[in-house]
This record gives structure tokens, sequence and C-alpha cells, in this order.
């Protein structure tokens, strides 16, 4: 399993070399350094932990003794990942790590938007304007009879917190490697604002 940990830039496009235009999400894949190998015998299962971003203060006690044990400048992001191969303690993992047309899914944190009614949430129609409905126009509306069931049935649509999740969106496909900038264009949209802490790793169904 390839991954790497990386950082969402913005959108922007590419042309290919017939005229088609393709949208397209900058990623800022790595470096990213391996601060600590868990094995069976230890832990019970076999990983990485790895560490990515600068952090410069607001270090707790334990990350700082598993940055100083590795000789690692701290760092803001830590994450444990299934690589293969073997790595040792301060490898460091770049962009160049997949190439293009390579297929990746893509697993990051949705924008928050906060309490949320169901137009918003759910994409569900206002009620009418007139007839006497109202004063709330934006409402969820008629949830279920008063006599039976008496009650509200689980999962119905409803108003609440929207967004903040972690998505994975898979099977994309990687459009260019930027070696040298450590860079990642991938086709598509991928989750989060911009800023937001993404994990690049190799398509599980492609």
């Amino acid at each position: 399993m390839k991954a790497i940990l990386g950082k969402k830039l913005g959108m922007t496009q590419v042309f290919t070399e017939d005229g088609l235009v393709i949208p397209v999400t900058v990623v800022e894949a790595g470096p990213m350094t391996v601060v600590q190998k868990k094995t069976k015998e230890i832990d019970g299962y076999e990983t990485y932990v790895c560490a990515f971003g600068t952090q410069k203060k607001n270090v707790t006690k334990p990350q700082k003794g598993l940055f100083d044990k590795a000789k690692v400048e701290p760092c803001k992001v830590l994450k444990e990942l299934a690589l293969d191969g073997e790595l040792e303690v301060g490898a460091v993992v770049k962009a160049d790590l997949f190439s293009a047309k390579d297929k990746v899914d893509v697993i990051g944190i949705t924008k928050g938007h906060g309490f949320s009614g169901v137009i918003k949430r759910w994409n569900q129609h206002r009620l009418k304007m007139t007839h006497g409905t109202g004063p709330v126009h934006r409402e969820v509306g008629s949830m279920s009879a008063n006599s039976s069931p008496s009650r509200v049935f689980k999962n119905k649509h409803m108003p609440g917190q929207y967004g903040n999740e972690q998505v994975t969106i898979q099977n994309l496909e990687i459009v260019k490697v930027d070696a040298d900038r450590n860079l990642l264009l991938i086709k598509g949209n991928v989750p989060g604002a911009k800023g937001a802490i993404l994990t690049i790793r190799q398509s599980v169904k492609a």
C-alpha cells in the first residue's frame, strides 16, 4: 500500500495535448517522515507512524519524546499508515512515490457548515408560500401522523450538524506529479477547505 500525507492548496486546471481542459486539485504531498515503527511483538500490529508539516510550539511532552527519539523536528500531523516495504525510522517519503495516471483514494475532513436546516443539508424544497402555510417556509414539514405511529421514525432527514466529517473519495486519477515542489495534481475535487490535511493512498478498488 502506497500512501502519503498532504495539504490541499486549492484548485486549478491543466490542458492536455489535444486541447482538453482538466480541473485538478493541487496537493502538497510530503515530505513525510517515519517517526515510529510499530511491531506485532510490542504493539500487537504492524504499522508506521508518519509525521507531516512543521510545528514549532504547542508540542506535548509525549510527542516531543517521540520526535526526539526519532531525531526529527516536531511536526503538526501524526498518523498511522500501513506502508509497503521496510522503512526505517527517519525515512522520508516524497511526492514521487506516485506517478501520473495512478489511481488514488483521498481521505479528508469536509468543510463544516454548523447547524443547518433541511434545505441546505438535504436539498429539500421549501413549503408553499400561499394557502395558510407558514409563518416558517423553510422548515422540515410534516414528519408523521398524530395518532399512528405517534412518533418520528429514525433516519428522517432533519436539521442538524452539516459537514466536518471524514469522507473518502475513491478512484481519483493523478494528472501530474511535480517532484521538485512535492506537488500532486489530482483530477477533480477532494474533501476539505484550503489548507486541509489529506491522506492520499493507493486506490483499493482500482
